[in-house]
C-alpha cells in the first residue's frame, strides 16, 4: 500500500465546500483501502480526529511531506504555491474535477476588461502548471475528460510516449466523479422547518443546496416561485447558504442581485428565504431530508457544459426529486432516468410550470424520488474512486515524464518557427497518403514555408487544405 499526501485547495473543516469535501472523501476512501493518508488544507481544521492525518499545509511542511510520500494528490493552485510538491520525487495526481478556468470567466464577467484579462492570464498559468507537471489526472465526467484531453494535447502531454503507454489515455486521465456516501442520510435533528421563521411542516419546500455563485441563475427561479406562490401560498424556496466557508472566497454579485429581486417582488421571508451560515457537512442531512425537491438553475454558457454540480449529488443522496436547467451532464441524467424535471435556460414560464408541477403533484414527486434512489446506488464514493485506488496501489510516472519530462508545448501561431514546421507537417501528410505524394508534399513544404514567412499560419493552413483536398482517399 502507498503513503498518499492529499493537498486540498480549500478548507477542510466542519463547514466545507465541494473541493474540501472531495479531498476529505478521497482521504476516507483511501484510508479504508489500507493506504496511509495525510490530508493538508490551507487553514486549521475543526474536524474531530480522523482515521487519517489531517494537518495545515504550509510551505515547509509540504516540502517535508512530499519527500515522505509515494503519491501526491493536488488541486487548484497547489503546484504553483508549493513547487516542492513536484520536486519531491513522488508521482503527482492532479484533480481537475472543477474546470475552474471556465468558472472564473463567469465569476469575473462583470469586471473591467483589463482586470479580467489579467485574472485570466493568472488562471491559465495555474491550469497549465497542473497539466504540465501531473503524472495522472482525474476529472468528474466523460465530457470533462474530452475538455481536458484537448488541453493536454495543446501542451504536448498527449504524445507518442503517453500514447504508447496506453492508446486509450486512461493511464493519463480518467474519470472519478463526485460521489455519494455509501449509507443513506440519517437526520439527527431539525433543519429548516419550525426553525427558520416562515418555514413550517406542511409547506412545499424547494431547497437550493449551496452557495449563490455568479455562474448560476437563481433569478429565473425566484421569478417562477413568485408566480406560482399566488396559487400555492405554502410554497417555499430556501437558499441553503449565502456565505462561503473559506473567507478568502469573495462575495458574489449574483447573491446581491438575488436578494434584491426577492425583496422587489415581496417574496423575502414569505416565499423566498436565505440561510446565512454554511451548513456543516455532517449536518446537511437534516436540511436535505426535510425538502420536497432540490433545485439548481444556471445560464447557458461554456462553464455549464463542463460543470459537475456537486449540490445535485446531495439531492441524489437524499432521494430528492430534482428541478434543474438543461445543458450539463447531470441534467442529462435527470432527463434520461426520470429523476425530476429540466427546463430551458432563463425560461421563466417553463420554470414556473415545473415548480407548479413539483408543488401540486405529490404522486409525481414520489415517483421521481424512487427513481433517484435507484439511480444513486451506482454513484457511491467507493465506486467512484476506483481509478484513484488502482493508481495508488501501483503508482506510475507519466510515460513522457518518465522518459525525459514533458515535451515543449505544441507550437501555435508564429511560435512554430520560420517555415520548418509547416514543411514537416506537409511532408508527413504526404507520407501517410502514399509514397507517390512525397515529391508534391516536399514542394508544398517549400511553398508553405514561404507562405509562413509572408502571411503566417493562415498561408500554411491554406496550402495544407489544398493538398488534402487533392489527395484525400475516397471514403
Amino acid at each position: 500500500m502507498s503513503r498518499v499526501l492529499i493537498v486540498a485547495n480549500d478548507v477542510v473543516s466542519r463547514r466545507m465546500a465541494g473541493p474540501g469535501i472531495r479531498c476529505f472523501e478521497f482521504a476516507r476512501q483511501l484510508t479504508a483501502a489500507g493506504h496511509a493518508v495525510t490530508l493538508t488544507s490551507p487553514r486549521p481544521s475543526d474536524l474531530p480526529p480522523q482515521a487519517f492525518q489531517l494537518t495545515v499545509g504550509t510551505a515547509s511542511a509540504l516540502r517535508r511531506l512530499a519527500r515522505a510520500h509515494d503519491v501526491v494528490v493536488v488541486q487548484g493552485t497547489a503546484l504553483e504555491r508549493y513547487p516542492s510538491l513536484r520536486e519531491g520525487g513522488a508521482p503527482v495526481v492532479v484533480d481537475l474535477y472543477d474546470p475552474f478556468p471556465l468558472a472564473l470567466l463567469e465569476q469575473f464577467s462583470a469586471e473591467a476588461m483589463p482586470h479580467r484579462l489579467l485574472t485570466h492570464q493568472g488562471v491559465l498559468g495555474t491550469a497549465n502548471a497542473q497539466l504540465r507537471h501531473g503524472d495522472f489526472f482525474l476529472c468528474a465526467s466523460e465530457q470533462q475528460r474530452d475538455f481536458w484531453l484537448g488541453a493536454l494535447t495543446a501542451l504536448n502531454r498527449v504524445n507518442p510516449h503517453t500514447h504508447g503507454a496506453d492508446r486509450t489515455m486512461r493511464r493519463l486521465i480518467d474519470v472519478v466523479p463526485f460521489g455519494l456516501p455509501d449509507t443513506p442520510p440519517a437526520p439527527d435533528g431539525p433543519g429548516a422547518r419550525g426553525v427558520i421563521p416562515g418555514i413550517e411542516a406542511g409547506d412545499t419546500l424547494l431547497l437550493w443546496g449551496g452557495g449563490i455563485y455568479n455562474w448560476f441563475d437563481p433569478l429565473t427561479l425566484v421569478q417562477a416561485v413568485g408566480q406560482v406562490s399566488r396559487s400555492h401560498p405554502r410554497l417555499r424556496l430556501l437558499f441553503l447558504s449565502t456565505s462561503h466557508p473559506n473567507p478568502d472566497v469573495p462575495a458574489m454579485w449574483m447573491e446581491q442581485r438575488t436578494r434584491a429581486l426577492a425583496d422587489e417582488l415581496g417574496l423575502t421571508g414569505r416565499h423566498v428565504f436565505f440561510h446565512e451560515a454554511w451548513v456543516p457537512y455532517e449536518e446537511r442531512a437534516r436540511w436535505l431530508c426535510e425538502a420536497d425537491a432540490g433545485v439548481s438553475t444556471h445560464f447557458d454558457h461554456v462553464e455549464t457544459r463542463f460543470s459537475f454540480r456537486t449540490r445535485i449529488l446531495d439531492y441524489l443522496w437524499a432521494g430528492l426529486p430534482i428541478l434543474c436547467t438543461q445543458g450539463d451532464v447531470l441534467a442529462d441524467a435527470v432527463e434520461r432516468h426520470q429523476l425530476g424535471l429540466t427546463v430551458p435556460p432563463e425560461d421563466v414560464a417553463a420554470t414556473a410550470a415545473a415548480v407548479e408541477r413539483m408543488a401540486a403533484n405529490a404522486v409525481d414527486r414520489r415517483a421521481w424520488s424512487e427513481g433517484v434512489r435507484a439511480y444513486s446506488r451506482q454513484l457511491t464514493w467507493s465506486a467512484a474512486i476506483r481509478p484513484l485506488l488502482a493508481y495508488c496501489e501501483r503508482p506510475w510516472a507519466a510515460a513522457d515524464r518518465a522518459a525525459a519530462g514533458p515535451g515543449p508545448a505544441v507550437p501555435l501561431g508564429s511560435a512554430a518557427g520560420p517555415g520548418r514546421q509547416p514543411g514537416l507537417l506537409a511532408r508527413e501528410l504526404g507520407r501517410s497518403w502514399g509514397g507517390q505524394a512525397w515529391g508534391e508534399g516536399r514542394r508544398l513544404g517549400s511553398r508553405a514555408a514561404a507562405a509562413w514567412r509572408a502571411d503566417g499560419a493562415a498561408g500554411v493552413a491554406l496550402g495544407l487544405r489544398k493538398w488534402v483536398r487533392r489527395h484525400r482517399p475516397a471514403n
